[in-house]
């Protein structure tokens, strides 16, 4: 079984060319919530050299909450906050000669387009407006892989390697202790349970169904090169 494995790079996280040899899909930082234009250059030049499928990760413009804490906007400063990120990769991409397979919202952003139904709406519209064949990332059964399905986009149902679920199929907050696995065989049984059973084991207990069609990795590229592996 083929599974994608994707990584958020360019926001200065220094691991980035390690990442790039282990992934199949790179989400590039556009440059607001963390990174600048030359972290995105040079990570599209790596992207390409290694054969990566490259995303856009539009975030919100809060560089010092990392784009983790949400932030109420009007439809139209949504529209505006993706179109400028979405531009400014596609420009870069264009640049180093690469495509722009996909997009997938960063922190907060991610978060709260999993579990509200407008914001989904809106940002699978404007992903559409930009560029229809673009396909977009999302949490596993959140709001925004539907969105995306009811604009006729190709969409990746997203499931976490390193991060504890909650029993509605939400992430565990990261403000929570137990928000992160950091045991590498710990998450290793909870990815193979992902794929091989379609299900995840929330915090609670109880069994939660996903679809993991693609894998993120958020911890170290060591330990990412051993799921791999696995």
């Amino acid at each position: 079984m083929k599974i994608d494995l994707n990584a958020d790079v360019a926001e200065g996280c220094g691991q980035d060319d390690k990442l790039l040899t282990i992934v199949s899909s790179a989400n590039v930082c556009c440059g607001l919530h963390a990174g600048s234009y030359s972290e995105m250059l040079a990570t599209l030049q790596l992207a390409k050299a290694n054969n990566v499928s490259v995303g856009a990760h539009p975030g919100l413009n809060d560089r010092e909450n990392f784009g983790r804490i949400h932030q109420p906007l009007s439809e139209s400063e949504y529209r505006a906050l993706l179109a400028y990120q979405l531009g400014a990769t596609k420009a870069l991409c264009d640049l180093v000669g690469v495509s722009l397979d996909y997009v997938k919202p960063h922190g907060a952003l991610y978060n709260q387009a999993a579990i509200d139904e407008d914001l989904s709406d809106i940002l699978a519209s404007e992903i559409k407006r930009f560029d229809p064949n673009l396909k977009v990332m999302g949490l596993s059964g959140g709001y925004l892989v539907k969105a995306a399905k009811k604009q006729g986009l190709a969409s990746i149902s997203e499931v976490f390697a390193d991060r504890n679920y909650e029993k509605d199929g939400s992430l565990v907050s990261r403000t929570k202790d137990n928000a992160l696995i950091t045991d590498t065989d710990e998450a290793v049984k909870h990815v193979l349970q992902m794929v091989t059973e379609g299900t995840v084991t929330s915090v609670c207990g109880q069994t939660v169904p996903v679809e993991a069609q693609s894998i993120c990795y958020m911890g170290m590229a060591n330990t990412l090169f051993y799921l791999r592996k696995k």
